[in-house]
């Protein structure tokens, strides 16, 4: 009788055992799924806001040089647009000082920067509440549509980290408030520009062009570099010279290309 009941106690013990044992390994299962999931589901949240973020900057620096050079025909600030050029570049720096005498300012994001000029009106820019064209901030201009054709507009862009955040993030700075730059998109870590002239056989950095030969461009390599969130592990990204790199801080990265045409440019001698 003893017996029987310790071996129907051993049973039970082991019967119990094994279902605890079961119970753990379907949880443990589920845990692994549910956080292979989620980790999945951050990554792919991660690389539609890194897209997007790529994709926004690059439009928005794509529409302003196809601009670059516009001036209407009756224009009377069409003279000064042209003999300033249509366009200034940086290498790793970012253009600084008067529209018509910029020069360059070392950045530590080691983003290029562009100026790009035209004049700006009713059909190029949207006007403000006081009829005024605008530029990339949406900030009016000194002339009124009413008074003249349009006004000269010098869109500056470039790449920084946040002051108060630290996160990095595109900036533009207008000619409606000068020297006063504002974010347009975050996690863009760093601009790259290169410049073809007129019957070259390959680009330049902004560095190796002449005053002259910025009214010989005629298009420009645009790339975007943007950087998303922490990851688990570091992650390999190709940045903008086309080095594949190890991103040392764990933060996925991707790059975006355009290759914009510059149809309005005065056409100087190189």
């Amino acid at each position: 009788m003893m017996r029987s009941v310790l071996r129907i106690r051993g049973h039970t013990l082991l019967e119990l055992t094994i279902a605890v044992a079961l119970g753990l390994i379907v949880t443990a299962g589920a845990i692994s799924l549910y956080r292979s999931q989620r980790f999945a589901l951050v990554r792919a949240n991660d690389a539609a806001q890194m897209h997007e973020a790529g994709m926004t900057a690059l439009t928005l620096i794509a529409l302003q040089l196809q601009m670059a050079g516009f001036a209407p025909v009756d224009s009377p600030s069409a003279t000064l647009l042209f003999a300033s050029g249509a366009l200034f570049g940086c290498s790793s720096a970012r253009p600084a000082g008067a529209d018509d005498r910029l020069t360059c300012e070392a950045l530590a994001s080691r983003s290029d920067g562009i100026a790009i000029r035209y004049i700006a009106d009713n059909v190029s820019t949207w006007p403000s509440a006081a009829a005024q064209p605008t530029d990339c901030l949406g900030q009016g201009l000194a002339h009124t549509l009413a008074d003249a054709p349009g006004a000269p507009v010098v869109n500056r862009f470039y790449a920084r980290a946040s002051g108060s955040t630290g996160e990095p993030e595109l900036y533009c700075e207008g000619s409606g408030s000068a020297g006063s730059s504002q974010p347009l998109v975050e996690g863009v870590e760093r601009l790259r520009f290169r410049y073809w002239l007129a019957g070259a056989s390959a680009a330049l950095d902004a560095s190796a062009l002449t005053l002259a030969q910025w009214r010989s461009v005629v298009a420009v390599d645009v790339c975007v570099l943007v950087r998303g969130a922490r990851d688990a592990a570091p992650s390999r990204y190709v940045d903008c010279d086309g080095v594949s790199l190890l991103a040392p801080d764990k933060r996925a990265r991707e790059t975006f290309w355009r290759r914009v045409a510059i149809r309005n440019n005065s056409g100087g001698e190189t």
